[in-house]
């Protein structure tokens, strides 16, 4: 039976996916996995009779898991490292007899070299997102501050003039509008005219967390919540935005279960981090934004009604480019100087494109507008931006606007000779030029002449120019 039961536990040993060592109280080896030594760079062989005592001197274990048990006498779970660079998990406990005296150590070790690896990559990982984030909010303030808040047109003007009124307070602000309108730019200078200016503005695009991914995001993890989860925990973007102002983009793709939490927090100012025993207060000033109709959501329930109301307090809508036309040309010039002084050349735009442009719908609002003004400085190679260089399909979504505009201009040429038909176009583009600008100096950048030039012509047809 005595012979049975030690094949038993050879086999045991021999098979385990841990590698055992047992010593006796004195540290000699009397059982140990065939490939436990591989591990430290030895021949695979049998240690059984060796001292672990000797073993530490030589340097083999460093330190000896065993030999600790025996000094201790109680579990003892170290790393230990080997020659070859190994990491090695040792667990050891102590074998007491009948008598309370110790008999035996067993330690179980485990390689956990790739372990360590790739939990020092992911730490590593975890630093340079970090960092990238403390870049990409440099960044944002840098280009925040290259999106001056440029309009002339009377909706903007009245929403300029609100502005400042609800930026005082911290009633939730929901910005109503079209994509590409500038509701993030407008949410951050909401935070700038705050008194919690100098504390975070964390921007959250609900629409690119995946579902799974969100409430950790969110709502942050303390340690060993799951798995991969960071040893410290991690914060979620709402305490990132404590005392700040937290701007949650397109509102309207958050999932119902966060938006069940998301209210909680609104009514009670406290959440709890995934897998945390204690709530946390925080307190932070809301504002969303969304291109969806939210009512129609609530109505499909798709979107919480009591939700919506936390959110709706001060809706402020952002028209779109095609309903405040006066602010194309600003914005044409804003960006295309900042584009010209971003890759040092020096593009300048035809009148007559600049016509093409005002009257575009442009469906992508300021967004496309930056898109495609960038897309034509880098691609080509003349000074001078001409109709034929803009994108068939934009050429095309204004051919009949263009063809429409200059119809009673080419019927009041087709009969006049050279010298009249010259001055005709001319009066047409002056007339323009000054419905579309200010001042005379934007009146000789929009028309690509000199201010003095445009000083003359003026005088020139003053009885003719319909101004």
């Amino acid at each position: 039976m005595k012979e049975e039961l030690k094949l038993e536990l050879d086999k045991i040993i021999e098979t385990s996916n841990n590698n055992i060592t047992i010593t006796d109280e004195n540290g000699i080896i009397l059982r140990s996995n065939p490939q436990h030594w591989t591990m430290y760079g030895l021949e695979t062989g049998s240690y059984i009779g060796k001292s672990v005592y000797d073993l530490e001197k030589e340097g083999i274990l460093s330190p000896s898991i065993n030999a600790l048990v025996l000094k201790e006498k109680k579990i003892v779970r170290i790393l230990q490292h080997t020659k070859l660079g190994k990491v090695i998990m040792s667990t050891g406990y102590p074998v007491f007899n009948q008598e309370g005296r110790l008999i035996r150590a067993i330690s179980y070790s485990q390689d956990q070299t790739e372990i360590v690896k790739l939990q020092e990559q992911y730490n590593q990982l975890q630093v340079k997102i970090a960092g990238f984030q403390t870049e990409v909010e440099e960044l944002r303030e840098k280009d925040a501050s290259k999106r001056p808040l440029l309009f002339r047109s009377t909706s903007m003007q009245q929403i300029f003039k609100t502005l400042p009124r609800v930026a005082v307070t911290d009633a939730a602000i929901l910005f109503l509008g079209e994509s590409g309108v500038g509701k993030s730019t407008l949410a951050r200078h909401i935070h700038d005219l705050s008194g919690r200016q100098k504390e975070p503005f964390i921007e959250v695009n609900c629409s690119t967390i995946p579902e799974t991914l969100f409430e950790s995001a969110m709502f942050g993890y303390e340690p060993g919540s799951f798995t991969g989860a960071l040893k410290a925990g991690k914060q979620g973007l709402i305490e990132q935005a404590a005392q700040g102002t937290l701007f949650l983009d397109e509102i309207g793709e958050l999932p119902l279960n966060m938006q069940v939490k998301l209210l909680k927090v609104l009514q009670e100012r406290k959440l709890m981090r995934i897998g945390g025993k204690k709530e946390l207060h925080v307190n932070f000033r809301l504002i969303t934004a969304t291109n969806q109709d939210l009512k129609q959501m609530v109505d499909e329930g798709k979107f919480r009604l009591d939700l919506y109301y936390r959110l709706n307090v001060i809706p402020i809508h952002i028209p779109s480019l095609k309903e405040r036309k006066d602010d194309i040309t600003i914005l044409l010039k804003h960006y295309l100087q900042l584009l010209n002084t971003k890759y040092k050349v020096s593009k300048k735009m035809h009148p007559s494109t600049y016509d093409l442009l005002i009257h575009y719908e442009w469906p992508g609002n300021v967004r496309e507008m930056e898109n495609l003004l960038e897309r034509l400085i880098l691609t080509i190679e003349d000074d001078m931006i001409l109709p034929n260089h803009l994108p068939f399909e934009l050429k095309k979504n204004i051919k009949e606007i263009s063809n429409s505009s200059w119809g009673h201009v080419k019927e009041s040429i087709e009969k006049l000779k050279l010298k009249d038909a010259l001055e005709e176009v001319e009066l047409e583009f002056l007339s323009r030029a000054y419905k579309q600008c200010k001042t005379t100096y934007e009146m000789a950048e929009y028309l690509g002449i000199s201010q003095p030039t445009i000083i003359y012509k003026l005088k020139k047809y003053k009885d003719k120019l319909s101004i």
